[in-house]
């Protein structure tokens, strides 16, 4: 009795050990997503491509075909020569919260972007909410303010970037 009673504790503590294990694991690979505005597949800005937004001005959707790893995050790009680019000064191509809002940034919430909504401002891009009812990017400019709510946003950050949504 004394036997099986013995056995059966330690495949008790192997499978809680198996499981902290697994918690850890998954817990680490969340990190990823707190400063990051990423679904499970590690993809930042839906896949537009970081290079379009800082360099061009505009918003591109990206391919598969090209594409970069920076800090655990995926990057796509609208050709080998945007791809070149990037791993040239990837932290330049960053975008800044992580691709979260940046009137939410402000706000002190994280709230997700719209690929199609941002600012290219001072060698920095800024992505923002839209949706039916706010658009985050108008807000920011109505407060013609730039300097103000990138401090006050970029304060904000530090914290945010250490929480889940």
């Amino acid at each position: 009795m004394f036997y099986k009673r013995n056995k059966h504790m330690k495949n008790i503590i192997k499978s809680i050990g198996l499981v902290f294990a697994l918690f850890i694991g998954v817990t680490a690979i969340a990190q990823d997503n707190k400063a990051n505005n990423i679904d499970n597949s590690n993809i930042a800005l839906q896949g537009y491509s970081p290079v379009s937004y800082l360099d061009l001005g505009i918003a591109q959707k990206g391919v598969k075909a090209h594409k970069s790893e920076y800090e655990k995050v995926v990057y796509y790009f609208t050709s080998a020569e945007q791809k070149a680019i990037f791993d040239k000064n990837p932290a330049k191509y960053k975008p800044q919260y992580g691709g979260f809002c940046a009137f939410g940034a402000y706000a002190g919430a994280k709230f997700r972007s719209d690929p199609n909504k941002f600012i290219v401002k001072d060698g920095k891009y800024f992505l923002y909410l839209y949706n039916i009812e706010l658009d985050a990017q108008q807000l920011w400019l109505a407060e013609k303010n730039h300097n103000k709510l990138v401090a006050v946003a970029n304060k904000n950050w530090k914290a945010l970037s250490k929480t889940h949504n």
